[in-house]
């Protein structure tokens, strides 16, 4: 298993999990907790393959389908449900790095331009995560709060500066990933978002 194909699968399982957490905290059933799951952890990473010309994973890799039942099954064993709090904050934080890699570094092995890799590792990051906002009915996190976006932007563009300045892919990775993780946690800890539209 290569760096990149490891990515994918742990991020995929994380978001999936996350997913199914939020799914279930709406008491949707266990085909809709199934269904969220799946659209908050490939989405991204769908986005990612179709604007590269390239099949999505989940089309050939079965691990991917693997990892979503996985969390899927896992949510429903334990039945408890866990209203969004720091354990599923930390799980999210740390898939939204994961994901910013794995998209920036595929981007890059396609020979995409250094801004097309830190875009195509935002959409990577993010789309999941609005698409299950929005079906379950709740305000998108990356619209309002906590940085997500402005996060993910850094960490990918560190990975292209250290990708750029010759740094091994695996330093890149883990210091593009750790900027995400700690700009978006400095982000909640401090109350810390980008400007909001007031009306005059």
């Amino acid at each position: 298993m290569n760096l990149l194909h490891g990515l994918d699968l742990l991020s995929t399982f994380v978001f999936a999990l996350v997913g199914a957490r939020v799914a279930a905290d709406k008491r949707l059933d266990y085909g809709g907790i199934a269904f969220i799951a799946a659209i908050a952890s490939v989405s991204g990473g769908t986005l990612r393959n179709i604007f590269l010309g390239l099949k999505p994973i989940w089309i050939t890799d079965p691990s991917i389908i693997a990892s979503v039942i996985l969390a899927v099954l896992i949510t429903l064993v334990f039945r408890r449900v866990t209203r969004i709090g720091k354990t599923l904050l930390i799980m999210d934080t740390f898939g939204l790095a994961i994901a910013t890699i794995s998209g920036t570094q595929l981007a890059f092995e396609q020979n995409i331009s250094w801004y097309g890799a830190i875009l195509l590792g935002l959409v990577t990051a993010v789309a999941g995560g609005l698409l299950r906002d929005v079906l379950c009915q709740l305000e998108p996190v990356l619209l309002h709060r906590e940085t997500i976006g402005t996060s993910t932007l850094i960490g990918a563009s560190t990975y292209v500066a250290l990708h750029g300045l010759g740094f091994a892919d695996n330093v890149s990775a883990i210091a593009g990933g750790l900027v995400v993780i700690a700009t978006r946690l400095i982000s909640i800890k401090f109350d810390l978002h980008l400007p909001k539209f007031e009306k005059k």
